[in-house]
């Protein structure tokens, strides 16, 4: 399928989406986020991909936050959709999918941005980097999930500290406080992200879609954790990779994972 404000690329197993409006620094509109949503449905069905990468073009932004000239005449009840519309499409799916995903954050990740990285899987960034929820300037706050996803990468305190001052911090600051898994060099981004996502690709697809599941079940209010663990874990014992993956531990190879 072809689009208008991002692109995609396949790298072996590998799906690459490039948020690519560098003109707006990549910021999120409705018609981005619905086709974003399209791209990781797409990557979601597809059973050659095992791994999708998600970045922003050019060296300035990963996305550079909202564009807050769509909502900026909002009442009440149409914000209140748009959040709720924009979670469910593509904050919420994409933390939900069963198909792991790495953030690779080149540059401004403010708003909205931060909060796309912060319901991918696993957050790499370049050394240029700069995060932060500055909602609160324009007399909002964040709408798509940041006053939950933040306090559980980086803990209460310091999650309140950067959505009620509307600061920003540096891509170390954010590796220190557990926000990003590593920082690297803007030249060295992908080939990082690509690399992690090779190593993800060689594993079960279908033991870490259940993976996924349990750490998600983790995080629910309404979901017992533990329990949800043990049920995922006994389901593993009926694909076909876990009689691959045990298989070929026994005849010392490789193991052929389907996904199945």
């Amino acid at each position: 399928m072809s689009f208008s404000n991002i692109q995609t690329e396949d790298r072996g197993s590998v799906r690459i989406i490039t948020i690519n409006r560098p003109e707006k620094l990549n910021a999120l509109n409705k018609a981005t986020i619905q086709e974003l949503h399209t791209a990781f449905n797409e990557a979601g069905s597809d059973k050659n991909i095992r791994v999708i990468i998600l970045t922003g073009s050019g060296e300035k932004a990963f996305v550079a936050g909202a564009d807050i000239s769509e909502f900026a005449h909002f009442n009440a009840e149409e914000g209140k959709m748009l959040a709720g519309e924009g979670q469910r499409m593509l904050f919420d799916y994409v933390e939900e999918l069963e198909k792991p995903v790495i953030a690779a954050v080149n540059g401004f990740a403010l708003g909205g941005g931060l909060e796309l990285a912060m319901s991918c899987h696993i957050r790499i960034a370049s050394d240029n980097a700069k995060m932060g929820l500055p909602e609160v300037s324009l007399g909002v706050i964040p709408g798509y999930g940041g006053t939950q996803r933040l306090p559980r990468l980086i803990g209460k305190g310091r999650a309140s500290q950067l959505i009620f001052s509307a600061e920003m911090i540096s891509a170390a600051q954010a590796e220190q406080w557990g926000l990003v898994n590593k920082t690297v060099p803007q030249a060295e981004l992908l080939n990082e992200a690509m690399q992690l996502a090779e190593k993800i690709s060689r594993n079960s697809p279908a033991a870490i879609a259940h993976a996924i599941r349990s750490v998600n079940a983790g995080f629910a209010a309404s979901k017992d954790g533990f329990g949800y663990e043990i049920a995922q874990f006994g389901s593993t014992f009926a694909t076909n990779d876990f009689k691959e993956g045990t298989t070929a531990f026994l005849e010392k190879r490789k193991p052929n994972f389907s996904g199945e």
